[in-house]
């Protein structure tokens, strides 16, 4: 979320960088809230204005009564009770206008960064590395989905039997290569200094609200009505809310986890060829890296994250390029997001396996997720996440990519997790 004193200091920087991620009506919305904010602080004002002359009253009340003055005193009296009522008023004037204020703060997304390209949609992103030379299939090769089946690694149908579309069920090594994946991913992101959390999948109102999901992507979450909870998008959510109204100290930063969940995801009205096999599913697995960092160090800090999975990559030898999203692409809160993609030999298209934001204070602010810098003072750290890596198109990229007419050859990095090097 914005912070209120930074949107009326910056107003107009503010309006740009909206308009550059597409935010309709952007001026009319700002000036509102800054009108609001206004009528706020002029109702403070008249509250503390009532209290001061109150006070003041009530000091004359006393000096009254001791002279004998009675009945001045009584009429003092009488302003005093009429003055605390206005005060009264006032700061529920005050309550109100604040809830109205947030209530249009939340529908406001993250203002980009200036790093960020002008564009509309997937198409004006910028391409910033494409690396890996694509492999030429024998002929009659196929696409993971009828890889899949001929070696009875993932069965998509018992999947609708048991659940519905978008839930496949993995055998035999199908389901040791996702275990192998997981394991990997988590060893590289130890290695390299994060710090594991197994958080539950389920999460309340308050951590959706607090990473930015709700109340943006409320009909893209699965929710569990009886208990108002929800099965969780992301192990952002549920890590980053760690730190949900925590003062951290200023060389505690930064902060390095990475956590591994299903992950599970409506994706309401996602249809045809390009959602087939496991290019779009309702539930799938995830190692995420999330960072809390000082504002100072985020942008170096993200180029380092990118790094990270762009290594996993190379690790599992995927031909990938990097796109820097545009304003019209980025998510609800983030300021400036990296799309990882690998290429899809079978498909002979990129397949997006993950992306790498940095959230500024947008969830911070939100979470009340801050630090005390040297002189004691709290200060709104910056968040980071990252998938590291997401494992559908991942898998469905191995298979495509790496299938001979004896089998589907594995990289070498995976051979010591999965314990054998061909599926046949």
């Amino acid at each position: 979320m914005l912070q209120l004193n930074y949107i009326r200091d910056n107003k107009d920087e503010v309006i740009k960088r909206l308009n550059l991620k597409n935010f309709k009506d952007a001026e009319t919305i700002i000036n509102q809230i800054i009108e609001m904010d206004n009528n706020r602080r002029a109702a403070q004002k008249q509250a503390d204005d009532c209290k001061a002359e109150a006070n003041a009253l009530n000091r004359q009340t006393g000096d009254l009564k001791r002279a004998g003055k009675v009945d001045e005193a009584e009429k003092i009296m009488a302003r005093t009770s009429e003055l605390k009522v206005m005060e009264r008023e006032l700061n529920e004037k005050q309550k109100q206008i604040e809830k109205e204020v947030q209530a249009i703060l939340v529908t406001v997304p993250n203002t980009p960064s200036f790093k960020v390209p002008a564009g509309k949609s997937a198409e004006d992103n910028e391409v910033v590395l494409e690396e890996g030379k694509k492999p030429e299939l024998y002929a009659g090769a196929r696409p993971h989905w009828e890889l899949t089946a001929q070696y009875n690694i993932i069965d998509f149908e018992l999947g609708v039997k048991l659940t519905g579309a978008g839930f496949p069920v993995y055998k035999g090594k199908g389901a040791r290569l996702q275990r192998a994946l997981i394991n990997f991913f988590l060893d590289k992101a130890i290695a390299a200094g994060y710090y594991e959390i197994q958080p539950p999948i389920v999460v309340n109102e308050d951590s959706g609200y607090g990473t930015g999901q709700l109340p943006d992507k409320e009909g893209q979450m699965y929710y569990i009505n009886e208990d108002k909870l929800y099965l969780i998008p992301t192990a952002e959510v549920p890590v980053t809310n760690i730190y949900r109204d925590v003062i951290l100290k200023e060389e505690e930063l930064p902060i390095k986890n990475c956590g591994y969940t299903p992950c599970f995801r409506r994706e309401a009205g996602s249809y045809g060829k390009d959602v087939r096999g496991l290019n779009r599913l309702h539930q799938f697995d995830k190692v995420e890296i999330v960072q809390i960092v000082h504002p100072s160090k985020s942008y170096d800090i993200l180029e380092e994250m990118l790094q990270h999975s762009v290594g996993l990559l190379r690790d599992l030898e995927l031909p990938f390029r990097i796109l820097k999203l545009c304003g019209g692409d980025m998510s609800f809160g983030s300021a400036l997001t990296y799309d990882l993609e690998v290429w899809s030999a079978a498909q002979q298209r990129w397949l997006e396996v993950s992306s790498v934001s940095n959230f500024e204070t947008f969830q911070t602010n939100r979470l009340k997720c801050r630090y005390r810098d040297e002189k004691g003072k709290p200060q709104l750290a910056h968040s980071l996440n990252g998938s590291a890596l997401a494992l559908p198109r991942i898998v469905a990229a191995l298979l495509e990519n790496n299938q001979t007419e004896q089998g589907i050859k594995l990289p070498k990095a995976l051979v010591p997790y999965c314990g054998f090097e061909m599926i046949n």
